[in-house]
């Protein structure tokens, strides 16, 4: 099946070339020639303009997107749309909000264009293992393209489904995202307690491996934990700063507007921010606050 793919960075590379083994014929553009051309040496065909990856496409044409959320989405339908024809299908495979996956397809609709927003899961492992598919869109669209969700999910019959109209797959995929952050938050929190019980010399490595097998606390992401306390038991080098990519904020948003409590979600959130602040301010009117009202001492900075 033709397949056009818009954004050869990490992921959209992986994907494309993913696409490529399952016997797709993939035409990819990028705005960074190297990108083009890697594509090009993996088998794909390229395409120097937006337009050219139309104009390669059989038709009706299916053309993913994988590029960052917000305007550059906008601006990628904006310059594709005058090359799409009725029945042509755009594909947004990032981390788009759901209300704005609502509006795209509502846009595109009345040219006779196919909006499908997919949550994609799997990040740079998903060349090899698959990728987990979130669709939202018409039914019969997806049902349409199912050839491509089957060569890029894990198996043909599992890791991919479609989950409901415009807007719910990156709803879904929001969501996703937002446990991803608890879960993070809750082995980050455990290990650090560990790592503090200085006389029982853990070696939270073997922990790790230990839990990986059998616990109830065993995940990908628990291996992944082993895997970076094997390379780095004492994580020296690495900051302590942990960035949000806007899915746990947007989550968030959503569970006051629907008077929904997520407490573990909102709470690694706020966790992350914290993390940027190197002297945050309320910890330091904490201190002061007690100097205050019990003469406590303060600990000065140099």
């Amino acid at each position: 099946m033709d397949v056009g793919m818009v954004g050869l960075g990490r992921m959209g590379g992986n994907m494309a070339e993913r696409l490529l083994r399952g016997g797709h014929r993939v035409v990819g553009y990028d705005p960074r020639a190297e990108a083009v051309a890697e594509h090009a040496r993996k088998g794909g065909l390229p395409a120097q303009t937006q337009a050219a990856v139309a104009e390669q496409l059989a038709t009706p044409r299916a053309v993913w997107l994988m590029v960052p959320s917000g305007r550059p989405v906008d601006e990628t339908v904006d310059a594709l749309l005058p090359h799409l024809a009725a029945g042509d299908t755009l594909v947004d495979g990032g981390n788009s909000y759901y209300k704005d996956s609502i509006a795209r397809a509502r846009r595109v609709a009345d040219r006779g264009v196919h909006f499908v927003d997919v949550g994609t899961s799997g990040g740079i492992w998903g060349l090899r293992e698959g990728y987990s598919l979130m669709a939202g869109g018409p039914r019969d669209v997806v049902e349409r393209l199912a050839p491509i969700f089957r060569t890029l999910a894990p198996g043909p019959d599992r890791g991919w489904g479609y989950v409901g109209p415009s807007g719910a797959g990156h709803y879904v995929k929001m969501v996703h995202n937002a446990i991803e952050y608890g879960m993070m938050e809750a082995y980050a929190e455990g290990f650090e307690l560990m790592q503090h019980k200085a006389e029982f010399r853990l070696d939270l490595r073997q922990v790790a491996e230990i839990w990986r097998y059998g616990s109830v606390v065993r995940s990908w992401l628990l291996d992944l934990a082993a895997r970076a306390l094997a390379e780095n038991p004492a994580l020296d080098g690495i900051a302590a700063y942990v960035e949000d990519s806007g899915e746990g904020r947007w989550t968030v948003i959503d569970a006051i507007e629907q008077a929904c409590a997520i407490p573990v979600i909102t709470a690694a959130l706020e966790r992350r921010f914290r993390s940027r602040e190197a002297e945050p301010f309320a910890d330091r009117m904490l201190a002061a606050l007690r100097q205050q009202f019990g003469g406590h001492a303060v600990k000065r900075t140099a």
